[in-house]
């Protein structure tokens, strides 16, 4: 195998979707404006209003990393505390960058329940110390899909959302697979965050298609107080905006992005029928998203390697996720269960 050949690591080995390469090209057509000041992104921000059926603060960051960071550090104060899921990307991932952007405010890590933050967890988290000398508890982030492809519904969300208003906390979403999570429960982008009690959401674009970019959607406006200048301070304000964000134009004027994840969606779930009956292959988590963690015996694993597969196992020992792209073809989704059969029929 090549190192084009699809593989399925990660949906960010994939390439840019046509929609998103053609508004790049039509934005490369004269000047523009600088900074954001130009036609494309005020574009792009009334695309996400007119989506998301509300007047929310629009801002584009280049990757998840920043707009996670500086989303959850305009929502609390160093001496503030985030509760989080003890796999959610802020946590094992980003490096620190949630404490360094927020100037120390600490991370809590909630027990979940197939990768999802409940209300119990969340308020045993946010209830287990009240005194000075411990972080006060703030915000709340989880993620939509979850790290192991799991979606939340709407009802688990308003749930969430209750016991953080009850707690005086902020709900952050971490949406680097919202699409996905919106394709799986065919629920509008409004009814899976605003009004769901969702205060901040941070769209990401780069594991749907476009090459680079994620939008952060304030749907509570004082919350984004100064945040233009947080983005500045934190080099995410690019100097040619437009080609930040016209490739978002380019995926949800047509809902190419529903598309789009849909069809990741689609060929994860073949993978998983496909897997379904070969002995030694055991799927770990419901198959919700564009994500299929199965669990195989350490030989098996190296064997697939050895025949050019690529794929994660952090998820604990003998545990590989298998991750679907907007451009993934079926095609080599059966040859990948065709290879997984063979590795386990010879161990």
């Amino acid at each position: 195998m090549t190192d084009s050949t699809q593989q399925f690591a990660s949906d960010n080995y994939s390439g840019i979707c046509p929609e998103a390469w053609a508004a790049m090209e039509q934005a490369n057509h004269g000047h523009q404006r600088a900074y954001g000041d130009d036609q494309w992104t005020a574009r792009a921000a009334d695309e996400f209003r007119r989506l998301f059926e509300t007047d929310c603060e629009v801002f584009f960051a280049f990757n998840g990393t920043a707009a996670n960071s500086l989303a959850l550090s305009s929502l609390c104060q160093s001496y503030h505390s985030v509760i989080c899921s003890e796999t959610a990307h802020v946590e094992t991932d980003e490096c620190g960058a949630p404490e360094f952007f927020s100037n120390g405010s600490k991370l809590l890590t909630a027990r979940t329940e197939a990768g999802k933050l409940t209300p119990a967890a969340i308020r045993e988290v946010a209830l287990k110390r009240l005194d000075i000398h411990y972080p006060k508890p703030r915000v709340v982030t989880l993620t939509q899909a979850t790290e192991v492809g799991s979606v939340y519904r709407p009802d688990e969300l308003k749930a969430i959302s209750a016991t953080c208003k009850e707690l005086g906390l902020n709900l952050h979403m971490d949406g680097a697979r919202f699409s996905n999570a919106c394709a799986f429960l065919g629920c509008s982008p409004a009814e899976l965050t605003w009004k769901a009690g969702v205060d901040v959401l941070c769209f990401g674009g780069t594991k749907n298609g476009m090459a680079v970019g994620e939008a952060i959607l304030f749907f509570n406006r004082k919350l984004a107080e100064d945040f233009d200048y947080r983005c500045k301070q934190a080099g995410q304000l690019a100097s040619k905006m437009r080609f930040l964000s016209a490739p978002w134009v380019g995926l949800l004027e047509n809902d190419a992005w529903l598309r789009h994840a849909s069809h990741a969606n689609h060929c994860a779930q073949l993978l998983s029928q496909l897997a379904s009956d070969i002995p030694g292959a055991e799927l770990m988590f419901p198959v919700e998203a564009n994500g299929v963690f199965l669990k195989m015996p350490e030989p098996a694993l190296e064997a697939l390697r050895s025949k050019g597969w690529r794929f994660y196992t952090f998820i604990g020992s003998g545990g590989a996720r298998f991750m679907c792209s907007w451009d993934t073809e079926p095609a080599r989704v059966r040859e990948l269960a065709a290879d997984i059969r063979q590795v386990l029929e010879a161990a």
